[in-house]
């Protein structure tokens, strides 16, 4: 089962999941990166450009969801490096420290805690996010073209690509289409019509929503939901 919540980290959402059954898992891309918990080890998730499969990976799990573009910053490497990759922490960091960590971790009293309790530290001794990412991430969610949010930003095109690159793991335009498709998702689970989901979404029609989720998710829309 999967539970999620607020944490006090800004922006950031801890969960944890405990699979019910074994099988393959769909985790969708959101613009995300995680640092996780499972069995005792401590992972990165980094910034998805499809769907992840999950699978042989039984037992539970915790991790703290960052904000989209702030998690480079705490963990000390580009988003782009870590796209579409799950990696021991301690690939990132001294073993030595990651010990430490995960041994802090694993006498919390619940593993999400002992995480979120990580996630605080390291973001206490980081300098504060760059503002100008979250305003990328807010102007691209609300259906703002890149163009015109790089205009109003006042950063030329190539500077937000790579920019975005480093905070992100990709450019804008596959942001903008990734938290497109979340827009679409969270209107069709509230039993909007397909029609009208693309078009309130941003997209063309209700076959350019079907193309990208396929593209993005790996199945139709329906069987999605469904699943």
């Amino acid at each position: 089962m999967y539970v999620e919540w607020a944490s006090r980290l800004a922006g950031a959402v801890v969960w944890t999941n405990t699979p019910d059954r074994d099988g393959v898992g769909r985790v969708l891309p959101d613009g995300c990166m995680d640092l996780l918990w499972h069995e005792g080890r401590l992972l990165v998730a980094g910034p998805d450009t499809h769907a992840y499969l999950t699978g042989g990976e039984a037992g539970a799990w915790a991790g703290v969801r960052f904000y989209p573009g702030t998690a480079p910053a705490l963990l000390g490497v580009p988003a782009h490096e870590l796209r579409d990759r799950r990696v021991e922490l301690a690939d990132l960091w001294p073993a030595s420290e990651v010990r430490r960590l995960a041994d802090r971790v694993n006498a919390a009293p619940d593993p999400a805690s002992g995480l979120e309790e990580v996630a605080l530290r390291q973001a206490a001794g980081t300098e504060p996010p760059d503002p100008v990412l979250r305003q990328v991430v807010t102007a691209l969610d609300a259906g703002r073209p890149v163009a015109a949010t790089a205009d109003e930003l006042g950063l030329g095109a190539r500077q937000l690509h790579r920019r975005s690159l480093a905070a992100f793991g990709y450019g804008p335009k596959t942001l903008a289409r990734i938290l497109r498709l979340r827009r679409a998702l969270a209107l069709a689970r509230h039993g909007v019509p397909f029609a009208d989901t693309a078009a309130r979404a941003g997209y063309a029609d209700q076959a350019h929503l079907a193309r990208d989720v396929r593209e993005l998710a790996g199945l139709p829309l329906g069987e999605l939901l469904s699943s």
